[in-house]
């Protein structure tokens, strides 16, 4: 007998559709085995499909890339906090997920019109060696530094948007790499940046609220404002209007839901 399971799918971190960053929503009542939900993420062949079973008074959300499980995505729970909070419970204001990194709320921001989620900051530990990854993103960054990515900072937005990263090269490095610049006078952002991943099978992801947690806290410090909005200068784009509060970062985005049906396996 097949198995019915419904899924949605919401461009996150865009206010219209065919922008932000598409994430799959698939609520369970039980966990189906690892390698059905790799199987499902794969098939999808999105960045991230999220994957989520009611417990207690919230959720434990789970996400897998179309290769791997990975311990935090911040677009895929933006989008799951969209499901929840504006078609399976229009009745919650927040949502609190029990996932790999912690607990994850995501509440209504009731200002903007957005949702707004809490997310553990990261921070840069030291520098690193630079010729490896000037080798393979093809421009030698002002520094790199290690962290939960290597994160290269450049001097001008115009540097970030040129780069054609070495795919093959990135992928021999594991894990994702950010890189990062201010935004240019004028612009309507702070900072903008990009984020490659090619190892777990996202070459370039659209948006990237996990790279946040740590692009905010050194930008934060840099520019000496908690309050910024960054940019993601991927193919289709997104906005976060970030916050950074000491051991958390606050994302608020846009969502869009793009499609409703049923996966039949």
């Amino acid at each position: 007998m097949r198995i019915e399971i419904p899924i949605y799918q919401v461009d996150a971190f865009s206010s219209e559709l065919f922008a932000g960053n598409p994430a799959a929503v698939c609520p369970l009542n039980e966990w189906l085995d690892d390698t059905k939900m790799q199987a499902i993420a794969a098939e999808n062949n999105l960045s991230e499909t999220a994957f989520f079973v009611p417990v207690d008074d919230g959720y434990h959300l789970r996400w897998f890339t179309p290769k791997v499980e990975v311990p935090l995505c911040g677009h895929a729970t933006l989008a799951t906090g969209h499901i929840v909070l504006n078609i399976l419970r229009p009745d919650m204001d927040r949502v609190i997920f029990d996932t790999h990194s912690g607990p994850l709320e995501v509440r209504r921001d009731t200002v903007a019109g957005r949702l707004a989620m809490s997310l553990p900051a990261m921070f840069n530990t030291q520098t690193v060696a630079m010729d490896a990854f000037a080798d393979a993103l093809g421009k030698m960054p002002v520094e790199i530094y290690a962290g939960p990515y290597p994160m290269a900072v450049y001097n001008s937005e115009e540097v970030v948007r040129a780069l054609r990263p070495d795919m093959a090269k990135l992928s021999n490095m594991g894990g994702g790499v950010i890189v990062t610049a201010a935004g240019d006078c004028g612009a309507k952002y702070d900072v903008i940046s990009r984020f490659f991943a090619p190892a777990k099978g996202v070459p370039e992801d659209p948006v990237t609220g996990s790279a946040h947690c740590q692009i905010i806290p050194y930008w934060a410090k840099r520019l000496g404002r908690a309050e910024l909005t960054a940019y993601q200068a991927s193919e289709r784009g997104g906005f976060l209007y970030c916050t950074n509060a000491g051991g958390r970062v606050i994302l608020c985005g846009d969502c869009a839901l793009y499609l409703q049906g049923t996966i039949l396996i």
